[in-house]
């Protein structure tokens, strides 16, 4: 059972998590781009794109903690410090998505926060929410102290 909740954690952070940290780089350079040339509509089909994938799949990345949590019940390592630091900074990850990351693309799509500073705000914090995220993938595969040798 273990092996089949860690496959499915995985395959979830795979599909969930790498989709959303793709868009969100790709959204700063491509609101630039609108910003810059107004009357593209493929510019901005584009954004709206790339916002839409970074909403849906961070739906979907909840999946990711609930498995991880399943899996890290079966294994019997919930106390252990590098898996309470990898919640950690999945829940800091989540709230700089969900309030730093989300927001500001939602104003740029809508046409609220069409400024060249807008988007420097906004790739920094798509920055944060990455550099967070492999941050617990490290902790993930190195998981200090663990039985696995690593």
């Amino acid at each position: 059972m273990t092996k089949s909740l860690l496959a499915v954690h995985v395959l979830a952070a795979i599909v969930a998590i790498g989709p959303v940290t793709v868009a969100a780089s790709m959204f700063p350079p491509a609101a630039r781009r609108a910003i810059e040339s107004p009357d593209d509509l493929r510019a901005a089909e584009t954004l709206q794109l790339l916002y839409r994938i970074c909403r849906v799949y961070a739906v979907v990345g909840v999946a990711v903690p609930v498995f991880g949590f399943a899996t890290a019940s079966n294994m019997h390592v919930l106390g252990s410090a590098w898996l309470i630091t990898s919640i950690a900074l999945t829940a800091l990850a989540a709230l700089v998505l969900a309030a730093l990351v989300l927001p500001r693309q939602g104003a740029l799509v809508e046409g609220g926060a069409h400024t060249r500073q807008a988007t420097v705000q906004l790739a920094m914090f798509t920055g944060v929410f990455n550099l967070l995220w492999a941050a617990v993938t490290v902790l993930m595969i190195v998981r200090p102290g663990s039985t696995t040798g690593a």
